[in-house]
């Protein structure tokens, strides 16, 4: 372990000259930015989106700009949803399983070209590339769930009529129209397209508004889908400022998809329920990780830094509290750390580094603020906790805190960072208790070498989703199975048939033959309802539903 006495987080020499023992750097790569972001990539991308202004992006990595972009307007957005609009209502009649096709062959097309967004996704968010490889991953799976099964979760239901026999019932389930998705900054492939896919499945048009300092992997997934078959007005993409732009979509859309903060996902429902219009949001969290007095050690560790430190701790489903029972907290501490310790940064557009960069300087101050302030208050730095300039001017180790406490922020405020705390327990019930003690609940993680056991404490916890000795992958990866939050972490969910369904509205068709459900044959209405009564006693009788 470290000395408990932090470093001084002003100074700003590389770790190894305050005496730390520092993260090592990865070696570097040998393409560049300005390889892989030429003005001729940037004029296919942008091909097509509404933008009468101009705005730049950059990469965490150097803080070089990267690119300038059309930048958006109200009106700009408007235009995009009337394109989008015009275009919908043929896309809708299009056979869903022609519709679904276009999933298949981006699968393929993703795949094959993956090293051109790995790029873009790591210049753009400064994460390692095996973090951006996650993205292809899940966006993969959901391309090919979607692909294969859109028909069946879409295709027309019968149910009992009112009447056995004489009354026919069908549901259909009918494309909202366009949808207004918002997506951040932290994982630009997945949060686009791995959300616009459903949409599209389900014949609706998408206007995306993705964060201009990530627009050029949303774009590049855009290109991409139009180079699989989807028709290139149902894809809409406008850049500009949230609080401009951002209102305009929910003005507009007939639904909105929303990934990002609890605060500003408050204001979307706000606006999508004074139009009656539907909403799915993903909000923030404060993921615990569960490690029980049976759990295999090592694993632990080794899932403790997927959990913690994956993307830079830039996913709202990374773990920022760690309980860990009191009876193998030493030797997972002196584990987690020494791995901790043992993790290469780097900015390199090649496999190797461990975790890559912040992806702004407000995340970089959000955790300078959160473990400046803890230690100031007494928590311990047991490994990591100073910024690494020497690398890059985001860059920031993984860090683990222990004897943190209310009112530090770090302990109940959302970091978003490499920052975890440590905490120690004795007893399941009270840990239970500790990790539900949140406004949030997206994702826990639970790791015991008794699986029935671990079931039963994943049951008690209130997180959307709950990975038995595994970080987070596990339930995001299962496409086939329902991923989002509840509390403060959001409202709807991804994947699965609620990830495709949200997309559509549903139509009961009520066919009624032979009689109408009134009186008929010389009944008078008393006698009808006599004859419905002794109907309904019937039918409970007979076992109906």
């Amino acid at each position: 372990m470290t000395d408990s006495k932090a470093p001084d987080p002003t100074d700003t020499k590389p770790a190894a000259a305050l005496g730390a023992n520092p993260v090592a750097a990865a070696p570097a790569g040998a393409r560049t930015a300005a390889d892989v972001v030429t003005p001729e990539v940037v004029a296919q991308l942008t091909r097509g989106v509404v933008g009468s202004g101009r705005t730049l992006n950059h990469t965490p990595f150097t803080g070089e700009k990267l690119a300038d972009l059309p930048e958006s307007t109200p009106d700009d957005v408007a235009e995009a949803f009337a394109r989008a609009r015009a275009a919908q209502t043929a896309w809708a009649r299009t056979p869903v399983r022609a519709r679904a096709a276009v999933l298949l062959r981006f699968h393929d097309l993703l795949l094959e070209r993956q090293a051109e967004v790995l790029d873009l996704i790591q210049l753009e968010t400064g994460k390692a590339r095996l973090h951006a490889h996650e993205e292809v991953q899940a966006v993969s799976l959901a391309a090919r769930h979607y692909g294969r099964r859109a028909a069946a979760y879409l295709r027309p239901r019968r149910h009992p009529g009112v009447v056995p026999v004489l009354t026919r019932t069908t549901e259909l389930r009918q494309p909202r129209g366009v949808v207004g998705q918002i997506v951040p900054w932290n994982y630009p492939l997945e949060l686009s397209a791995g959300d616009a896919l459903p949409a599209f499945a389900s014949g609706n048009a998408v206007v995306m508004k993705p964060d201009t300092e990530t627009a050029l992997t949303a774009l590049w997934a855009r290109d991409l889908l139009v180079e699989a078959g989807l028709p290139a007005e149902i894809f809409q993409v406008v850049l500009g400022e949230g609080p401009v732009i951002g209102p305009e979509i929910v003005k507009h859309a007939d639904y909105v998809s929303f990934t990002g903060s609890t605060r500003t996902g408050r204001e979307v429902a706000q606006g999508a329920a004074a139009r009656l219009i539907g909403v799915s949001l993903e909000l923030g969290g404060k993921n615990a990780m569960l490690v029980l007095a049976d759990a295999d050690i090592e694993k632990a560790a080794a899932g403790a830094i997927r959990s913690c430190f994956s993307s830079a701790g830039q996913l709202c489903i990374s773990i920022e509290r760690l309980y860990v029972h009191e009876s193998v907290a030493d030797r997972f501490t002196e584990r987690f750390a020494a791995r901790t310790r043992a993790m290469r940064l780097g900015g390199s557009l090649a496999y190797g580094a461990d975790m890559g960069s912040m992806a702004g300087e407000r995340q970089l101050e959000t955790v300078t603020r959160h473990v400046d302030e803890a230690v100031a208050k007494g928590a311990t730095v047991v490994a990591g906790g100073v910024a690494r300039p020497d690398i890059g001017p985001l860059f920031y180790e993984p860090t683990i805190l222990e004897g943190v406490e209310p009112p530090m922020a770090v302990c109940t405020e959302e970091t978003f960072g490499p920052v975890v705390s440590l905490y120690r327990f004795t007893d399941e019930d009270e840990v239970v208790e500790r990790a539900n003690a949140t406004e949030y609940g997206l994702n826990a993680s639970v790791w015991s070498r008794d699986g029935k056991r671990a079931h039963a404490i994943a049951a008690r916890l209130r997180a959307g989703t709950v990975n038995i000795n595994e970080a987070y992958a596990a339930a995001y990866g299962s496409v086939g199975s329902p991923m989002g939050g509840m509390k403060d972490s959001g409202l709807g969910r991804r994947h699965g048939s609620e990830g495709i369904l949200k997309y559509t509205e549903s139509q009961t068709v009520a066919q009624q033959r032979l009689v109408p459900l009134a009186p008929a044959f010389g009944m008078d209405d008393e006698k009808y309802a006599a004859f419905m009564s002794r109907s309904l006693r019937a039918m409970k009788a007979i076992g109906l539903r």
